[in-house]
Parts: structure tokens; sequence; C-alpha cells
């Protein structure tokens, strides 16, 4: 089984290539510094002619300053400024568009140098000044997933670690939230959840480069802990996302039957529910601290029923786990339906009464289409007006 799986796994990663991003590399020549692994950047600082210690300054001033300019970089010499700014730059997406909801929840339209784009939501939490930036992992998907808008738009390419950690910066960009604060100090962008377009286990490379960026204690310094990797179960990298990374785990679930699950979440037929749970107990990090997080869209007459929620219970029984019930989010052309209230309570006091936390998630941003499973770049519709 283990061989099988480590087989399996490069065979991912093999398909993956094939939708590598572009090279960050400009017109001009200059190579855009974000997204450099700590290694990578004493590389190219040793390339330079200069010292190690530079490389230790420029990670400081790109990921913990959030500095756009070498100018700004006080303790760097005016001359050794102006060389670095001929090679090299500090990237970010741009804006392309920039949506708030009613419910404050933000809506960003990020284009790439390509001008692929994909969309980032800042969701802000209701009671403390805190909140969670959803980032996408590619541009597009291939999962298909029948309740999904992103599932309605192929795959064009994975997003490099520089793309996915830009997103990140940008955001923090529109809030004035650097340098990153410190300690104890408040976060307005609090926690990251890899829940937006794509699936960052069929880009894993650059997600987890990304992620290790973010988590670094002296950049963004964002903790393993309030970080969550959404997948729709790709076994092979689940095992090796949680020896590497660590971060919380929240499965994309939808269905506790097999041919159900086939129709929704057509990766089942690879990677069936047995297969799926059991990597679930395998997972490293899953503890009653730190418990894997079971997404179920609640689809009317689908997926709701009593039956359903026992099963449900069944399936995770053993696992350090809580399950957010989701209210379907109805997007241009979708044939389903939102779960009933009744449904919703019913389904969820029965997940509630084995003992699993089950809150049914309040749906966020629907009025700009930036509620779980809305997501969509929208370029087309942009290619149109």
């Amino acid at each position: 089984m283990l061989d099988l799986t480590a087989a399996e796994r490069e065979r991912i990663l093999a398909k993956a290539a094939h939708f590598s991003p572009p090279p960050h590399i400009l017109p001009d020549g200059r190579r855009d510094l974000v997204g450099l692994s700590r290694e990578e950047l004493a590389e190219e600082v040793e390339a330079f002619g200069e010292k190690p210690f530079r490389a230790k300054q420029l990670w400081h001033w790109i990921y913990h300053q959030g500095v756009r300019e070498f100018s700004t970089m006080s303790n760097i010499a005016k001359p050794l400024q102006e060389k670095l700014a001929e090679r090299f730059v500090i990237g970010r997406p741009e804006v392309a568009a920039d949506q708030l909801s009613k419910d404050e929840t933000r809506k960003f339209l990020f284009r790439f140098r390509d001008h692929e784009a994909v969309e980032t939501v800042y969701i802000p939490d209701r009671q403390e000044d805190r909140g969670a930036v959803c980032l996408s992992s590619q541009v597009g998907c291939t999962l298909s997933c029948r309740f999904c808008h992103t599932g309605t738009q192929r795959l064009a390419r994975n997003l490099s670690a520089a793309e996915i950690v830009g997103q990140f910066m940008a955001a923090r960009d529109a809030y004035g939230e650097w340098p990153s604060p410190k300690g104890e100090t408040p976060r307005l962008l609090s926690t990251i959840v890899l829940m937006g377009m794509g699936e960052p286990l069929y880009n894993y490379e650059n997600v987890a480069k990304a992620m290790k960026i973010i988590m670094d204690g002296e950049g963004i310094a964002i903790s393993r802990r309030r970080i969550t990797l959404s997948t729709s179960g790709v076994v092979p990298m689940m095992d090796r996302a949680g020896d590497e990374l660590g971060v919380n785990l929240a499965i994309s679930l939808h269905a506790v039957r097999d041919d159900l699950r086939d129709e929704l979440v057509p990766l089942n037929r690879k990677y069936p529910i047995r297969e799926l749970i059991a990597a679930c107990h395998r997972y490293p990090s899953a503890s009653n601290a730190r418990r894997i997080t079971f997404e179920y869209i609640m689809l009317k007459g689908i997926n709701d029923s009593e039956a359903d929620a026992r099963e449900l219970v069944r399936l995770i029984a053993g696992l350090p786990a809580k399950v957010n019930l989701i209210p379907f989010n109805p997007w241009p052309g979708s044939s389903y339906e939102p779960s009933t209230p009744e449904a919703l309570k019913t389904f969820a006091a029965i997940v509630m009464k084995a003992g699993y936390a089950s809150p049914i998630r309040a749906p966020r941003g629907q009025d700009i289409l930036a509620a779980c499973g809305q997501l969509k770049s929208a370029l087309e519709q942009e290619a149109a007006e």
C-alpha cells in the first residue's frame, strides 16, 4: 500500500509539472524576489557578490516590513539599493477588481503578469477585529465538483509560490497591516484558509513552499495552527502535507456514500471514502486541540437526510473532528437548491448529539459571489463587457 501511495504521489507531481506557472522573470530580465525560499534568496545574494547577511536583511524588509521598493530599506546603502533595483523587483499581483459585500466580506480579483487571474476573499470575524484570508492555489480547477462554480472554469495552470504568497501580501497591503504584528499583538488578517480556487494538493510543491515562507518566524510569521488546507481528498498528498507542513486539515466531504460522492465530487472515483477516512486517521497533526474539519455542503433532497447525518457520524467515529455544515450558495446556472432551515437544524442536531461540533456556517459575501463554492475569476465575463 505504501509503495502504491508513493508511486501515485510521484504521478501527481509529474502531472502538476504540465501546469507549471511561468518563471518570475520580467521582460526586462529582472527577477521577482517574492516567492523565493530563504535558501534561494541567499543564492541570489551570493551570485550578486554580496555577503550572506544581506539575504536576512532582504527577507526582513520583504516579509516582515512588507516594503515594495528597495529605496525604503534604510539599513542598506543607496548604491546597493540602486544595484538591487536594477536586478530585482518585489512583486505583487495587480488588483483587477475589489468588491466589498454588505457584510464586509471583501473579494479581490488578482491578475498576474501573464494576465491569468484568481479570486481571493477576506472574511472578517463578526465579533472581533480579525479574519481569514481565503487563498487560491490554481487558476481554475480540474475537479469539476457539481455544486461548485469554480469547477466550471477549466484549469489554466498552477499558481507559483510567489503568486500564492502574493495574494496574502496584497491583501495585507489593502488593510495596511505592515509590519507583521509580533507576539500577542492582534492581527486583522489572522488566519489563512487554502479554500479558494483550485485543489491545493494538486499543486503541492508550490503551496508547500508558499506556506513555509508564510510560517517563517522572521517574516509574515503566521503559525501553522492558523493555517487550514482544504482538500477534496487527494489521499497520497495528504500524507505528505501532514508530514511536511502540519497545518490544519479540512476535507471537502459533501456525501457519505460513494455512489453520491462519485457524482458530487468526481475525485471520489479515484480515492473513495474508505481511503479518504483512513488518510484522515493517519494525519499526524490531528488532535482534540486541532480537529480535522469536514466540510459538508447541504443540498436539498440530495445529501441532507437524517440517514445521511447518522452515516456521517459513523464515518468520522474515532477521529478528532468537527463538521461545518454549509448551506448551498447558488450561482448562475446551478441546478441545486439549499437545504431547508429545518433540514439543516435536524442534521446538525444528530451530529452534535454524537459529540461532534457541527456549526451551520452563515453564508458570507453572497451578494458579490464570494461565498463558499462561488469563486470564479470572471475573466470570460470581463472580456465580454
